[in-house]
This record gives structure tokens, C-alpha cells and sequence, in this order.
């Protein structure tokens, strides 16, 4: 028998290759000479790049017989995994293997901008010796404010702790009682900038996070804070930042990341409190092993067959086929829970009733967490990483199985305890034999409803008029409503409206439909990628 092809796109370490062994036939091509690429794809079972080669609908095009394509990094910008999805290719990456490099330089970037190590560098090189121009900071007794305690994050704390210094965090998604274990205090965004003596950004680059770090933030910090972004361009405002490091409003900057990269003219260059680097944070020698070595793995469980756990869009292997379709339902419940809830719950069950549950739902359980943290981290999460994110966050986590389901055939229930005590639980099932995903329960209100791209939860007394005026003000927004449905736990009691609608709600919109029903609370959920 002919063995799989396995396409080598860029350079792979050779840890990597050896783990591929001799049960492939590894070829090599040059992934950014398209010339060589797209004819080499045309016998390639699977793919391994890293950031150079373009794996576009163009390239599938030109690969027939492709099942797995594995990016040995972390970052997807060079995929169209939604191109692959709908090919059937699988489409992988290696979520942890920079993590340690990324923590390593942050540390690197806020030590050469306390002690000015490259611009002494350059001036002595440039035959000047500047040595009062230069003097610096020590770290020991300042306050270091991290902007994200995710994995990179606490790495982040973990390595400065020894330095003396007192730790701040912005982590609306972290319990503080998590926060505290590591030494850490958990405060309000504008704490973090009005203390920080050094602040490091550790976010998720999001409709919410972009732009974060901006001109008014800007104008509350101390005029000694030295900011560092080694997590994604766009966080903080880079016009913004100029405008400060100019006026002395912020002391130094260090930056591995910018909004479009590569970068190689800014007006940040120009100024001498600033330190740059190209895009470093995931650059060394064991995180590119570390990376060729995970993809490798995954490649040769995909090719044979078996269940992936970093697969990052279609799934594959051993998954018994009745549980298949409640993947992509499980993890729209875990994202719904997340954002009905507002944080991450210190405990979390996912409970699975009716007929599959006499199969292995383990991995629905993953599919659950893979969604509850997918708005919340900055890097992708998948199978693999999805547990490893609850633990460092401390999130407790059962699956609860039985065959017993009164309602429907099998639902799939997500449910959460909050730090202040509150119980979140949100459950979907499939309908029909076009198994159609719906949500058939939010917070104890019973409903059917589709999980669109763009939903809102309102909690309300019970009391007429209500329906009225929430259709009333968002058709003043120009807001389109697919659906509505209202639960209640009895008459002139609780109820819950469950919408959506044909695009997303401002906050200002909710915040007005909720001032004006005196609702208890306004949810929305946005489940585009």
C-alpha cells in the first residue's frame, strides 16, 4: 500500500519529522513560492506550514485528496479555516507551545524598558558612552499590572514574583479567590491604569479588547508606567500611545505586536523610550520544537482515523456517530452560559440526559468548555487546551450523564456557580430529523428557541405591556426581531424574554430597554467567530 502523503511546507523541527516516523512519505516544497506549492498539494493527505505559506480556497483547490491541515504555531491568520471547513479538511494548530516563550519575553521587554538596555546598547555602539542620559528603574516594590490572567498571563506573574514587586490583574473572568492563589489582586480595569507601574497587555484581540488601551485610558495612567504588548496588535491604540510617550503622559513602551504587521515604519520607532521587536514572542528554539512535535501528533491521528483533540473545526475519528451532531450544540451552549453569566463559574457541571448518554460524551463535555472559554482567552481553544484553561482558572468541572429525559430525546444542559453564589444554566437540544439546534431552557424559564448569531436574555417581573415596548425601541434602533419568546414562572411573577435578532445590540440599546421594562438584568449573546 501507498503510505500518506505528508506535505512539509515550511520548516519543521526534527522533532517534529521524527515523530511522523516511517509511517508517512514526508515531501518538502517551499510554501511561499506558489509556483512549487499548488502543483505539490496535488497527492498531499495532509499539510504542515507555519505563518509563510497561504492556505486559501485556491491552495484546497489544488488539494483532492487533503484531510488535515496543520499550522505548527498557534496563530491562523494564514488559514481559511472556514475554506477548509467547508472542503472537509480538518484544520489544526499547536495552542501551547509558545506560551512559555511569550512569558519569557514579556519579561525581557519590561526589564530592557526599565534599565533602557536598547537604547544604551545603541548609543555605545554608535561610539557613545551615555551612561546618566540611560539610567533606569528597578522593578523591586513597584506595582505591575497585568491586563489578562490567562495562560501567558500567570506565567507572566509567576516569573516577576521573584522581583519584588506587588501584582495587579484585570481578569474579569478569573475568580479573585484563583487570582489570590497565585499572589495576584484582582481590580477594576482602571485600577490596573491608575496604579501600574509597569503594564503588560495579556488579552484576547476582540470587538471588546480592540482599541482597549486608548487615548482616554492614556490620560489616567502614571506618567511613570512603562507599558509592554507582546499579545496582539490593536489592544492598545498605537496613535494613542505615540500621542503619550510624546507628551510624557507614559514613560517607555516595549512592543513585539502591532496592528498590521510587519511593521516597519511607525512613528513609535522615532522615539527613544520605545523598544520594538518583530514579532518575537513564540520565537525560539523550543517553542518551534514544541510546535513541530504537537502538529506532527495530531496529523498522524487524524490520518488514522482517530479523534483529534486540537482540531479547531471539523472533528474526526472516534466519536460515535449519534454524538457527533451534539458537538457544535454543546459548544453554543457553553458560549451562551458565558456570556448569560458574565464571568467564569468557580464550578461547572455539563450534564447530558436522554439516549446519548449511554455513549462516551466525554467529548461533548470538552465541546462545552471549548465554548465557555471562547470568549474569554485570547488564543484558540480547543480540545486539548479547553480543560487546562478551567484548571488554571480554577474552575471545578463534572460531566453528569444519565438516560433519563423526561422533555426530549437528549438535551444538554450547561450549569454554572458563580463566585457570589448565583446558579447559571442554559440547555439545547436537537430537533427533529434535520436535527435543527435549539435552546430549551435558560436560567430555569422553559423555551424553544434557535441559537443564532445574535441573541438577548431579559429578566423582568411579569406585568403587560412589556413585549410592546421592548419591540418598540428596537425597531427605533432599526433592530430587525427573527423571534420572541416569553417564559415566566407564574403569572404576575419572573419572566424571560428570549430574542433574536437579525443583527447585534449595542450595550447603549440594551441599557435603555433595560432602564425602561426596570428589567433585572439584559444579556446578549454573539455567536459569529
Amino acid at each position: 500500500m501507498n503510505k500518506p502523503v505528508v506535505l512539509v511546507a515550511e520548516e519543521l523541527s526534527e522533532a517534529g519529522l521524527a515523530v511522523l516516523g516511517a509511517d508517512f512519505e514526508v515531501r518538502h516544497t517551499d510554501g511561499a513560492d506558489r509556483s512549487q506549492f499548488l502543483p505539490a498539494l496535488a497527492e498531499a493527505d495532509a499539510l504542515i506550514v507555519r505563518s509563510a505559506t497561504q492556505v486559501d480556497a485556491e491552495a484546497l483547490a489544488h488539494a483532492p485528496k487533503l484531510r488535515v491541515v496543520a499550522r505548527a504555531g498557534v496563530g491562523l491568520d494564514n488559514v481559511d479555516v472556514e475554506a477548509a471547513t467547508k472542503a472537509g479538511v480538518m484544520v489544526v494548530n499547536a495552542p501551547t507551545s509558545n506560551i512559555t516563550s511569550a512569558a519569557e519575553h514579556t519579561v525581557a521587554l519590561i526589564l530592557a524598558t526599565a534599565r533602557n538596555v536598547a537604547q544604551g546598547h545603541s548609543a555605545l555602539k554608535g561610539g557613545e558612552w551615555k551612561r546618566s542620559k540611560y539610567t533606569g528603574t528597578e522593578l523591586d516594590e513597584k506595582i505591575v499590572g497585568i491586563l489578562g490572567l490567562g495562560r501567558i498571563g500567570q506565567l507572566v506573574a509567576q516569573r516577576l514574583q521573584p522581583f519584588g514587586v506587588e501584582l495587579i490583574a484585570y481578569d474579569p473572568y478569573l475568580p479573585p479567590a484563583r487570582a489570590a492563589q497565585m499572589g495576584v489582586r484582582l481590580v477594576s480595569l482602571e485600577e490596573v491604569l491608575q496604579q501600574a507601574d509597569f503594564l503588560t497587555v495579556h488579552l484576547p484581540k476582540s470587538k471588546e479588547t480592540l482599541g482597549l488601551i486608548g487615548d482616554r485610558e492614556l490620560h489616567t495612567v502614571k506618567p511613570s508606567v512603562r507599558i509592554v504588548n507582546v499579545a496582539r496588535g490593536g489592544i492598545v491604540d498605537e496613535n494613542a500611545l505615540y500621542s503619550a510617550l510624546k507628551e510624557g503622559r507614559v514613560a517607555g513602551a516595549g512592543l513585539d505586536v502591532f496592528a498590521k504587521e510587519p511593521c516597519v515604519d511607525s512613528p513609535l520607532f522615532e522615539l527613544d523610550n520605545v523598544v520594538v521587536t518583530p514579532h518575537l514572542g513564540a520565537s525560539t528554539h523550543e517553542a518551534q520544537e514544541k510546535a513541530g512535535t504537537q502538529v506532527a501528533r495530531s496529523v498522524k491521528l487524524a490520518l488514522a482515523g482517530e479523534f483529534v483533540p486540537d482540531a479547531v473545526n471539523v472533528q474526526g475519528g472516534a466519536v460515535a456517530e449519534d454524538v457527533k451532531p451534539g458537538l457544535p450544540l454543546a459548544e453554543k451552549l457553553g458560549r451562551v452560559f458565558t456570556a448569560l453569566a458574565g464571568e467564569v463559574a468557580t464550578k461547572l457541571d455539563v450534564e447530558v440526559r436522554g439516549e446519548i448518554a449511554e455513549k462516551d460524551v466525554r467529548v461533548i463535555e470538552l465541546a462545552a468548555l471549548k465554548g465557555v472559554f471562547t470568549d474569554v482567552v485570547e488564543d484558540s481553544v480547543t480540545y486539548v487546551n479547553a480543560p487546562l484553561l478551567a484548571k488554571t482558572r480554577g474552575v471545578e468541572v463534572d460531566l453528569v450523564t444519565s438516560s433519563d429525559s423526561p422533555d426530549w430525546r437528549n438535551v444538554v444542559t450547561v450549569r454554572g456557580v458563580l463566585a457570589d453564589g448565583r446558579t447559571v444554566s442554559v440547555s439545547g437540544t436537537l430537533s427533529g430529523p434535520r436535527q435543527i439546534q435549539k435552546i430549551v431552557e435558560v436560567n430555569g424559564y422553559a423555551m424553544e428557541i434557535e441559537p443564532t448569531d445574535h441573541l438577548a436574555f431579559l429578566t423582568y417581573v411579569d406585568r403587560p405591556g412589556i413585549v410592546g415596548v421592548v419591540g418598540r425601541l428596537l425597531g427605533d434602533h432599526g433592530i430587525n426581531i427573527a423571534s420572541m419568546q416569553v417564559s415566566r414562572d407564574q403569572k404576575g411573577g419572573k419572566a424571560l424574554i428570549a430574542l433574536t435578532v437579525d443583527s447585534g445590540l449595542a450595550p447603549e440599546v440594551v441599557t435603555q430597554i433595560v432602564n425602561e421594562i426596570g428589567a433585572e438584568s439584559g444579556r446578549t449573546v454573539d455567536l459569529t467567530d
